[in-house]
């Protein structure tokens, strides 16, 4: 561990401090996910069907994730991949040209639509528009330098949990897809110690700008 301290150095500067949102962080999360939650509504329904009439699976897809404090929340994603994609070609990243994402998957992919269900984690308080990424329970990081790495063991996870995942942030914005996590991470930090109003109001702005240009697949190969 000392190694991989001595790596992550930068990171391990960083002083815990006690991580508080600001004032109006709820009241935007909770004002603007029920606009959002009506606003889209026909969309809902729309890739509801499309889902379904595709091969006749699962419309949503389910997943473990960290939460503040790492309690741990269900995350729920319109499904993109063939039902059983998993066991069938294995939990590989997705790819250009992936065999296993659906043709209404490369659109919601590509516009991040898929990730509309997790507004209801935001309703429910367990999310916020703007944070960390909520990481998989559990996942292992490929890393060439130091081999295969939990996200647990990548210093800065603990600090990153002492805030609300979120839909977006820094590191989805401005990050390219494939920056390794550990460095993600520091992206995180930086939102974390610097989160307002405005920055978030900013976030997600981009965030929506990159939605309706349909970039964030090919966006710089992002994450």
């Amino acid at each position: 561990m000392k190694a991989l301290n001595s790596v992550y150095s930068p990171v391990d500067k960083f002083q815990a401090e006690i991580f508080r949102e600001y004032p109006l962080k709820r009241a935007l999360d909770f004002l603007l996910t029920t606009v959002a939650l009506v606003v889209t509504l026909p969309l809902w329904l729309i890739f509801l069907i499309a889902v379904k009439a595709e091969d006749g699976g699962p419309i949503f897809y389910r997943q473990e994730r960290w939460g503040k404090d790492k309690k741990p929340i269900r995350v729920y994603k319109f499904r993109t991949m063939v039902v059983n994609a998993d066991k069938e070609y294995g939990s590989l990243q997705a790819a250009e040209n992936d065999p296993r994402i659906t043709r209404i998957g490369k659109f919601l992919r590509a516009t991040s639509l898929d990730e509309m269900p997790q507004l209801l984690n935001i309703w429910k308080g367990e999310m916020s528009w703007v944070g960390p990424r909520a990481l998989p329970i559990n996942e292992i990081q490929i890393n060439e330098k130091d081999g295969d790495l939990p996200d647990e063991a990548i210093p800065g996870f603990d600090l990153r949990m002492k805030v609300r995942p979120g839909l977006t942030g820094i590191a989805q914005v401005y990050a390219p897809r494939d920056v390794p996590r550990r460095h993600k991470f520091k992206y995180d930090l930086i939102y974390i110690r610097n989160q307002s109003f405005w920055l978030d109001l900013k976030l997600i702005l981009a965030s929506l700008w990159i939605t309706l240009c349909g970039k964030w697949e090919s966006r710089n190969k992002k994450r």
